[in-house]
């Protein structure tokens, strides 16, 4: 069991009875011969309702799907899940070229015969893990067919020629999605309906300063806070189309707080972390205002104890 995420969801409020329902969960299932694979998630997600509902469905033995916009913290969940309920965990990046032989598997020479090579799915499905169906509507849809008898109450998965595979008890299936990604479609009805689903939404102020206090004990409260408000700042420009998702970047905000430590500028930590994920000119410099009118340049250092 993992004590300390435990200690700061009982924290944090949430239902106990939930808890108490993990701890059970945990103590009858063991990965031990795959405790590589379980997470160690960066920082914890933060937020009661979202946890309350994420638990009960995979303790019920649902499958899970996050909707939601950028910076909500979806991937930080899945991994927080899968450490709170101590699983290994199997990633599926789609894409519009996924086929359905990468995530079940296929038949590959070994140098003597030809065997079946198992994909993600299938080894998650086999060994109880939590497989983590990342942008799953990036895929076409006849991709994901395949994936219908695995995810619904017959919980199996046929690989023509070899084994019918029956789902471990512990095995899960999360899902994330984006709206309005390039490249990005309707998740077809029949396989939404498979899911239970949460819309996660961003992230809060209260929150967020937490996950900067916790990754960034010695910054500085009034850079901590400047830094908070041009992340809503920039999220609000964004919400009213006046640039696009891009400069919303939660983890490139970390990420550009980081290598301030080190010592680069802040000016040039926001360029690489934000501004230069944005290619077209005329929103860079709309970005880049923003960031001058909020935040004064300095060496990094300077906004550390």
């Amino acid at each position: 069991m993992n004590k300390e995420l435990f200690e700061i969801l009982e924290k944090d409020g949430v239902d106990a009875g939930l808890l108490k329902a993990v701890e059970g969960f945990t103590a009858e299932t063991q990965a031990t011969e795959l405790e590589s694979r379980i997470p160690e998630p960066d920082c914890p997600y933060y937020g009661r309702e979202i946890w309350n509902e994420a638990i009960a469905a995979l303790i019920s033995g649902r499958n899970l799907l996050l909707s939601g916009p950028k910076a909500t913290g979806k991937n930080i969940l899945c991994e927080n899940l899968a450490k709170l309920f101590m699983r290994p965990v199997w990633d599926v990046s789609f894409h519009v070229g996924m086929d359905a032989s990468y995530m079940i598997g296929a038949d590959s020479f070994d140098g003597s015969k030809v065997v079946f090579k198992p994909g993600p799915v299938f080894l998650a499905a086999k060994y109880g893990g939590f497989a983590v169906l990342d942008e799953i509507n990036m895929a076409k849809n006849e991709a994901l067919a395949v994936l219908h008898s695995v995810l619904d109450h017959r919980r199996v998965i046929d690989v023509p020629g070899y084994e019918r595979l029956k789902l471990h008890p512990t095995a899960r299936f999360i899902a994330t999605m984006n709206y309005g990604y390039e490249g990005t479609r309707e998740l077809n009805e029949a396989l939404a309906s498979r899911f239970l689903v949460i819309s996660v939404p961003i992230i809060s102020e209260e929150n967020l300063r937490r996950i900067i206090d916790g990754k960034f004990p010695g910054l500085k409260e009034k850079h901590r806070d400047q830094f908070i408000k041009l992340f809503y700042e920039l999220n609000d420009k964004a919400e009213h189309a006046e640039i696009s998702e891009r400069a919303v970047d939660l983890r490139g905000l970390l990420d550009a707080i980081a290598i301030m430590q080190l010592g680069i500028s802040v000016r040039s930590a926001l360029d690489m972390g934000i501004v230069n994920k944005c290619f077209d000119e005329h929103e860079r410099k709309l970005i880049s205002d923003v960031i001058t009118a909020r935040i004064q340049d300095r060496p990094g250092r300077e906004l550390f104890d």
